[in-house]
């Protein structure tokens, strides 16, 4: 049921939402009929394909372009010396959501895997010997990697333009008044986000009209990224994006080799596809950086946490300025009288991180985790128990009133599911035949960002109705999540509605990343609806034919394609003969989702989870396996269970991958990839997750917009990282300092 004039805080939603349903485009997927980016095969195609730097530093000397451009099928050649010319360079940003990145701007080299020149030609297969003949050679210059190696620096933001640091409290005092001291150190290591579907663009100029199809997680923001730096009217870009083979915010940030495709699009006048293979993965498109944490606690002898001290140091690129913001994970989670999170930065010859999964709370949960649950041991207490002794009931960081909170619930539920009472407090009690049994635990939190969304929609006079707007589907089920969202907006059942989305031609969506794009695309969306359904009621009320001529706004409800008096017999009319009698074919609205500022200063939004993890440990080999992983989630209104557990569940197992096989690995010699490919670099398969369970725990939240959604893309993955190395610990005695947690370090 859908209020004609929505209540302050939530609004009352209708049949759709709430309901388990499947994936609307389930079966497009599985029958091979989803259209992805790579898919599309205009006319006249022209195959791309980008030769790759093999230094890390230095500078190109010389391109065989002779050779390459002798080859018949192959078009032409772009090097620096003949790239067209771009409205802004490549190496200015042009808004907080962007990367200095390489479009052959000069012959320098700044990390290995760096594009250096794109090759263009008949056929992919031509394009690949073309760009093997261009045998560069380099002047090659030592390079700089890792924590150690490169050149530190003091960051001025962290993240998307976040302060590198914050303080609550009397940091001194309260340490002068804490007994007890634990210092913890954790490193992880460079993560490559490893979407099933590589980055791809095809790119098609009609006239001045250009055509745009590739996988983007912020369509409207890359058409406006698009026209600054082509310097054309945003007007004539379309992009499409219809389908995602994931992103985890790799897919949000423009690319280099993406200007270069459509500069050679219009410089040959004809489309040009570029698909980049899995190891050109590794560099131009972002990944999460390594990091080295510090984290120390102040505690009395109650074991009531006094002081929290959260200190990061973040390998960057030596040409731009992202650096995970893994401290910020400490600000809210657990009570503290003092708080203090800072950030240092190592500069490297790596391609510039960025947003990855849970950017800054997957690594810096990690590292907290870990040094809560050490802290819980020494004082000799369960780690449950520890953690709700030192349960934040406000924010630590702006002392404000959470806007829901329903994590004690979280913690009761997973905790029985899981059978946590009983649990030995000493390491290397329990075993499994041979094997070492462990059990930890970890608090999952993930804060609950708005952006800004518009939406349309159109009621036609059969009852049927199209809504509109530019949203993503990385594969997180988003487009069916936001057209159950629609249909109650409307008042109608789902079968009715058209959803028409992932077009630059559409209401801007925003961001589908930081866990928002539901709450914000499905509040434009929703309130599209509604408008949609006020003007309906505006012309009911007012028709002496109807048989809701005399009421207010305030007491009609829309359900069921019908409108509803509240105040008398139900009496009620259909949108058809509303629409029939004003000799109207249909009715248009318009939504916006966006959360009010004075709303956001006043409370602090974040989902909340716990997650318990057992472990078998070889003692032998130090293998570890993940034999059970049970948690809770409180994400406010839950829109589509079936889709919500799918998204926390794969949170959860990201975090077995992170906890215990992802890892980058660079030659320090030549600072190139050793393993740049899904052979060597390893995340998790089914074998890995044999027992994986994802629930949600019930929560009304008023404040955080007026649908009540939080988000689940990320906070699947905070809380897990953490409860697993604790299970290892609990299992060998030995407290992982690293991640991934290698068999070596618990021999």
């Amino acid at each position: 049921m859908t209020d004609v004039l929505p209540m302050q805080g939530h609004v009352r939603l209708g049949s759709n939402a709430g309901q388990s349903m499947t994936r609307r485009d389930g079966m497009l997927k599985v029958t091979g009929r989803a259209p992805y980016a790579a898919d599309r095969q205009p006319e006249g195609l022209l195959h791309a394909v980008v030769a790759i730097a093999g230094i890390a530093r230095g500078r190109v000397t010389r391109l065989d372009t002779e050779a390459a451009e002798a080859h018949p099928r192959v078009v032409k050649v772009y090097t620096p010396r003949n790239r067209p010319p771009l409205a802004k360079g490549p190496d200015e940003k042009i808004h907080g959501f962007a990367w200095r990145m390489e479009a052959l701007q000069d012959d320098s080299v700044r990390y290995a895997g760096q594009p250096i020149a794109l090759v263009v030609a008949e056929t992919l297969e031509a394009a690949m010997e073309g760009a093997r003949l261009l045998n560069p050679s380099y002047e090659a210059q030592p390079p700089r990697m890792g924590l150690d190696g490169g050149v530190p620096y003091t960051p001025k933001t962290v993240g998307i333009g976040g302060e590198p640091s914050r303080e609550a409290g009397d940091m001194e005092a309260e340490r002068a008044q804490a007994p007890r001291r634990f210092e913890t150190t954790v490193e992880t290591p460079a993560q490559y986000h490893n979407a099933m579907e590589p980055h791809a663009i095809t790119a098609e100029w009609k006239g001045d009209r250009l055509e745009i199809d590739t996988p983007n997680q912020a369509i409207g923001l890359a058409k406006i990224s698009f026209a600054t730096y082509l310097g054309i009217d945003p007007g004539n870009i379309l992009i499409r994006s219809p389908f995602l083979g994931g992103g985890f915010g790799s897919k949000a940030i423009l690319f280099g080799a993406q200007l270069l495709t459509v500069l050679a699009a219009n410089d040959l006048d004809r489309p040009v596809k570029l698909a980049l293979r899995r190891d050109q993965m590794y560099g131009p498109v972002g990944h999460r950086p390594a990091t080295r944490q510090t984290v120390r606690l102040d505690l009395d002898d109650a074991g009531d946490i006094r002081a929290l001290e959260h200190h990061t140091v973040s390998v960057g690129s030596a040409f731009d300025d992202f650096l995970e913001s893994a401290s910020n994970a400490s600000h809210s989670v657990y009570a503290t009288r003092a708080l203090r999170t800072t950030h240092g930065g190592v500069r490297a010859d790596t391609g510039t991180p960025g947003p990855m999964r849970a950017p800054g709370e997957a690594s810096g949960s990690a590292a907290l985790e870990v040094a809560v649950d050490t802290a819980a041991f020494a004082m000799g207490m369960d780690p449950l128990a520890f953690r709700l002794k030192n349960y934040a009931e406000t924010d630590p960081a702006s002392g404000l009133p959470f806007s829901s909170k329903a994590l004690r619930e979280c913690y009761a539920r997973a905790a029985e599911a899981f059978g946590w009472e009983g649990r030995p407090l000493h390491p290397r009690q329990m075993r499994e035949g041979r094997l070492l049994k462990g059990w930890g635990m970890g608090t999952a939190q993930f804060p609950c960002p708005m952006f800004q969304a518009a939406a349309h929609a159109t009621l036609h006079a059969d009852g049927s109705a199209v809504v509109e707007t530019s949203a993503a589907d990385m594969g997180q089920g988003a487009w069916t999540a936001l057209a159950q969202i629609a249909a109650d907006g409307l008042g109608i059942d789902i079968a009715r509605l058209e959803f028409r989305s992932g077009q630059s031609d559409l209401p801007d969506a925003g961001v589908a990343g930081g866990s928002g794009h539901t709450a914000t695309a499905g509040t434009a969306l929703f309130n599209a609806g509604a408008d949609v359904v006020r003007q309906l009621a505006d012309l009911a009320v007012q028709d002496p034919a109807s048989p809701l001529f005399g009421a207010s706004n305030a007491g009609v409800t829309a359900r069921d394609g019908r409108l509803w008096r509240n105040d008398d017999d139900g009496r009620s009319e259909a949108y058809e003969d509303i629409l029939a009698r004003a000799g109207l074919d249909l009715l248009r609205g318009s939504g916006s989702g966006k959360r009010d500022a004075s709303v956001g200063e006043a409370r602090a939004m974040f989902s909340h989870g716990g997650v318990f993890a057992e472990v078998l440990v070889d003692p032998d080999l130090g293998q570890v396996r993940v034999s059970r992983l049970i948690g809770a989630f409180a994400a406010g209104r839950i829109i589509n269970p079936r889709l919500a557990r799918s998204q926390l569940l794969g949170g959860m197992i990201w975090g077995i991958g992170f906890a215990l096989q992802e890892e980058a690995i660079h030659d320090p010699r030549t600072g190139r990839f050793t393993n740049a490919d899904l052979a060597g670099y390893h995340v998790p398969v089914n074998a890995d997750a044999p027992f994986v369970e994802a629930m949600t725990v019930h929560e009304d939240d008023p404040f955080v917009n007026a649908l009540g959604i939080k988000g689940v893309g990320e906070i699947g993955v905070t809380g897990t990282v953490g409860a697993i190395a604790n299970a290892v610990w609990h299992a060998t005695g030995v407290r992982p300092a690293s991640f991934p947690i290698h068999p070596e370090s618990l021999i």
